[in-house]
């Protein structure tokens, strides 16, 4: 259920912004950060975590459906990023180009990483919008701060727990494994706390301006569909 029926007037930007969001987080991912002497964490964290907090805002303002066709967009955009990347690094570089080492060292990615993050994206996202939307209904539309943190800790649990163990399980112990998920979650979740004000504010701005607040009553939840509707 929505309260307007137009076609939105911002959903490409936000579509926009996930997509390029989600390819700038994989490019980056590959530099490993030490942020203390003991939390050694991807690049990638200081942006990935805002595909969550779209995803809220995509589930919260123009419903589950929507957002699905968000996720699979980003998917496919990356899908082609990634195939982009590796098939300019197996081309033979010109003899005065001595940048391929480096290139393939930054830019490449070992195919069980490329597995680990797909795989663990689609749970993820899916997972962060189908609580959101229940919750939405649940509580009425009330407190969204509830809704949002609940949906991260949920999404973002599944995100790095399937990423860390498909990417990483028999290549680390698995007491680094786990210390190595329980840190990430933890960034990430905080990172969603922190930004809640700014997900409030950009949600009550696209509810006005949109005239939309959509209440997924009557969702078929089912990640494999492209579909806006009922059914």
């Amino acid at each position: 259920m929505s309260t307007n029926s137009a076609r939105p007037r911002y959903l490409d930007a936000i579509t926009a912004l996930f997509v390029t969001t989600l390819v700038v987080s994989n490019i980056i991912a590959g530099k490993q950060v030490e942020f203390t002497a003991t939390l050694v964490l991807p690049a990638a964290v200081i942006l990935f975590p805002l595909t969550y907090i779209l995803g809220d805002v995509l589930t919260e303002v123009y419903g589950y459906q929507r957002c699905r066709r968000v996720i699979w967009i980003g998917f496919s955009c990356n899908a082609l990023a990634v195939a982009a990347i590796a098939i300019s690094s197996w081309l033979r570089p010109a003899g005065f180009w001595d940048g391929q080492d480096a290139y393939v060292l930054i830019l490449g990615a070992v195919p069980r990483i490329v597995a680990a993050s797909f795989i663990a994206y689609l749970a993820g996202e899916f997972v962060n919008s189908y609580v959101l939307a229940k919750l939405k209904v649940a509580t009425v539309g009330r407190l969204l701060w509830l809704r949002t943190i609940s949906s991260t800790v949920l999404g973002q649990l599944v995100d790095s727990g399937v990423f860390i163990t498909v990417a990483f399980l028999g290549v680390f112990p698995a007491s680094q494994v786990l210390r190595l998920v329980i840190a990430q979650w933890l960034f990430k979740v905080t990172y969603e706390v922190v930004a809640t004000p700014l997900t409030y504010a950009v949600v009550g701005w696209l509810k006005r301006h949109e005239g939309s607040d959509h209440f997924d009553t009557a969702t078929n939840f089912t990640p494999l569909s492209l579909r806006i509707g009922s059914k």
